[in-house]
């Protein structure tokens, strides 16, 4: 199985297993991400999947699946709303079981896809692996509000490393994607893994620079935390810049929360 679909439906097993502990009660609860509840999240998520899934199907069922969701929120439906509708809004256990039946099949057709295959996303294009990658941070990203809202601490594992990677990576599309010019080149990352290990990416440098946990990086650019609430060091005008707004995923701009807003939980 490719490496990436790997970490990708690990880091799915981890999640399903905190929500399979849920009451029903539990999964009507709102999250402290946007008050999405339990079940908007995981329908967020199923739905991603599903696009996915179309995505590699081929560029035509991508575009269609695209326009009809367009076409439902330029009708005057929220993205939650959307989303409830077009799949019938499942809920509780058996969202669980129809998220989890899709991403296990996502993740054996992507495996199945040539290694210089490119897909079709929200965002720019992508190689496979890296479209890989972008399923697995949004399941750890939107997993990050379940845990909060349970008290779960998460232990950080080294899959962090894909996570931490897309986050490099975007670091000019943070900028592109709200018509912003770069506030100068990208600035030496080096994080501490959850083993200790160094991860360092970008040429070094000590005035435009991002140190610190790669947990919190993660965070950061997944915007479940606020840079401030963390303890990352950064250092110069583009490092700042960066952190200030930071944004892997693709979609319109979306500012991160204010400082304290979601300061709940160490993991």
């Amino acid at each position: 199985m490719l490496p990436q679909a790997i970490d990708f439906r690990a880091e799915a097993d981890a999640l399903h297993a905190l929500l399979a502990t849920l009451s029903e009660a539990d999964w009507a609860r709102p999250t402290l991400f946007k008050a999405w509840t339990v079940n908007d999240i995981v329908q967020h998520l199923h739905a991603g999947d599903l696009m996915a899934a179309a995505s590699v199907a081929g560029e035509d069922p991508f575009r269609q699946m695209r326009a009809e969701i367009q076409a439902a929120r330029d009708s005057g439906l929220t993205r939650v709303e959307e989303t409830r509708q077009r799949l019938g809004n499942p809920t509780g256990r058996r969202l669980l079981d129809l998220w989890y039946a899709t991403m296990a099949a996502l993740c054996d057709r992507l495996s199945a896809m040539p290694p210089d295959a490119r897909l079709k996303w929200a965002g720019p294009d992508m190689g496979v692996r890296m479209f890989t990658t972008a399923r697995q941070m949004e399941t750890w990203a939107h997993g990050q509000a379940v845990y909060d809202l349970m008290g779960v601490s998460r232990v950080p594992t080294s899959r962090l490393r894909n996570i931490a990677e897309i986050g490099v990576r975007t670091f000019g599309w943070t900028f592109v994607n709200r018509q912003q010019d770069l506030p100068g080149p990208a600035p030496h990352v080096r994080l501490t893994a959850p083993s200790g290990e160094k991860w360092a990416w970008n040429d070094p440098s000590l005035d435009n620079c991002v140190t610190g946990s790669a947990l919190e990086f993660c965070q950061v650019v997944t915007q479940t935390r606020n840079v401030a609430d963390t303890g990352l060091r950064v250092t110069g005008a583009p490092a700042q810049a960066w952190m200030a707004i930071a944004q892997c995923f693709a979609g319109p701009p979306e500012n991160p929360p204010p400082p304290g807003a979601r300061r709940v939980s160490a993991g």
